[in-house]
């Protein structure tokens, strides 16, 4: 009996002890290079810590360009998440960085109310501003400015911040959610999420393309290093986060009538950078000496979008044939576009859908003293034209959710102060039609796309920065 009874007190104390109330353990917040494989993990999720920047960063230029190889951390992980704030992580190490999350969510969410689309249709001018700053307001006149520019309803449009002084070139976001800005002084300026402006980088000559590297800190930037007429050169950077600059891509040709260089940079599908060179002329003819106006040749990279690896090993002619392609932008189904700006005597200017191996214009051209393509060149037609002189300049895929109806619009930003331009223009997927977008500029330069889904428009002729953003 005894025996019996000892037997069913142990049994009581194993089953009190395996079914005993179990406390979850708080954990420390543990980063994925931390975390131990194969273990189950209590995490709280935080917002990234900001990479540090230089904020006065003179080039110091090495002899040849280092490949800065970007880690990413391989994590395979399973989510399931209740109606409680906690989340558990199953992490795995492995050979390549993949997040599936499984989300399994109890209770009733509330119905989010649906967000109208914008109407149609173009915005008409705004009346010239009184003052002693006509037919503009002064550049410090936020309130005069925010009244001015023209935008559909629903959106409004706020003065994000000012470089005094400055002309924007060219603008992006970084990785850190602030705003990049290039300057034709030589200056990169970063401005925060209240707009305040601080340097980034210094030392550039007239850089007109900056485009960070998906994924990474490392900051692409187009500027020349010869900024002569006839002869020049052009070239990309690279600035990475610890300040460091090399050179990427030398020896691009560079700088008629002071505009046509290196321009626009942008990151492919298929992690490959792309940057637009301008042609060396015109029309393609020869500028000086005794053959001036008869056809020249052809520079091997000049009028072209050049492919190229981040560390700039490798570069290819991706398509020919663009005057002076300011800017470019990928759209979500993996095109390529283009604007360019078309020869002086007065043809439309230029969208392309860029096709890879194509001869796209130059230096063929329909007038007087213009050349004739070759036997068997196919020139590839445009798919929209903008009206003679407008001069478009940036350009930026929309590939956001915020404004319905808007993904994969192109917004083109018509850059001169010719009859019809100082505007931002919206194109319908693929270019083929647009309505004028944002009217009142003096020099839209360029258009990026925030990560809050709204438009930021630089100017040029004013150093102002727009914000124009959809409410419904």
């Amino acid at each position: 009996m005894n025996r019996t009874i000892k037997r069913l007190f142990l049994l009581l104390c194993l089953f009190l002890v395996g079914c005993g109330s179990q406390t979850t353990p708080t954990a420390t917040p543990t980063s994925p290079a931390t975390a131990t494989a194969g273990i189950a993990v209590l995490v709280t999720l935080e917002s990234p810590t900001e990479s540090p920047s230089p904020t006065a960063l003179v080039m110091a230029e090495p002899a040849t360009a280092t490949l800065i190889p970007t880690i990413t951390p391989v994590i395979t992980a399973t989510l399931s998440l209740t109606t409680t704030p906690e989340i558990t992580m199953t992490v795995t190490a492995g050979p390549a960085a993949v997040l599936t999350p499984t989300m399994v969510v109890t209770g009733t969410a509330a119905a989010a109310t649906p967000v109208p689309p914008p109407p149609g249709g173009s915005v008409g001018l705004p009346p010239d501003y009184p003052g002693g700053c006509a037919p503009y307001p002064c550049a410090d006149d936020k309130t005069g400015w925010e009244g001015r520019i023209q935008v559909p309803s629903g959106f409004t449009v706020t003065y994000f911040g000012i470089l005094p002084g400055k002309h924007p070139t060219s603008i992006t976001f970084g990785p850190d959610g602030w705003l990049y800005v290039a300057t034709m002084e030589g200056q990169i300026y970063r401005l925060d999420n209240n707009g305040n402006a601080s340097t980034y980088a210094t030392g550039f000559t007239m850089p007109t393309g900056i485009a960070f590297q998906p994924g990474t800190s490392n900051l692409y930037v187009s500027h020349r290093a010869s900024n002569q007429g006839i002869g020049g050169e052009s070239r990309v950077m690279l600035i990475r986060p610890d300040g460091s600059v090399s050179t990427i891509l030398a020896g691009l040709p560079c700088c008629y009538t002071s505009y046509h260089a290196a321009n626009g940079i942008a990151f492919g599908p298929d992690g490959f950078g792309y940057v637009s060179v301008g042609a060396r002329a015109d029309h393609g003819e020869i500028l000086e000496g005794p053959n001036a106006g008869e056809q020249d040749e052809l520079h091997p990279l000049e009028a072209s979008i050049l492919r190229f690896s981040p560390d700039g090993s490798f570069v290819e002619v991706y398509a020919r044939g663009f005057r002076n392609s300011y800017d470019i932008a990928w759209d979500g189904n993996g095109n390529l576009y283009a604007s360019d700006n078309a020869p002086d005597y007065g043809p439309p200017e230029e969208l392309h859908r860029v096709v890879p191996g194509g001869e796209h214009g130059y230096p063929w051209y329909d007038c007087d003293v213009c050349f004739s393509p070759p036997p068997g060149v196919t020139v590839i037609p445009p798919v929209y034209q903008f009206i003679p002189h407008s001069s478009p300049t940036g350009i930026t895929a929309y590939l956001h959710s915020a404004i319905p109806g808007y993904y994969n619009s192109l917004f083109v930003a018509l850059w001169s102060a010719f009859p019809g331009a100082q505007k931002v223009m919206r194109l319908n997927p693929g270019g083929g039609s647009g309505v004028n977008f944002a009217t009142g500029f003096a020099a839209p330069i360029d258009i990026t796309v925030a990560p809050d889904g709204s438009l930021f428009v630089a100017d040029w002729a004013t150093g102002i920065i727009f914000q124009i953003k959809y409410g419904g």
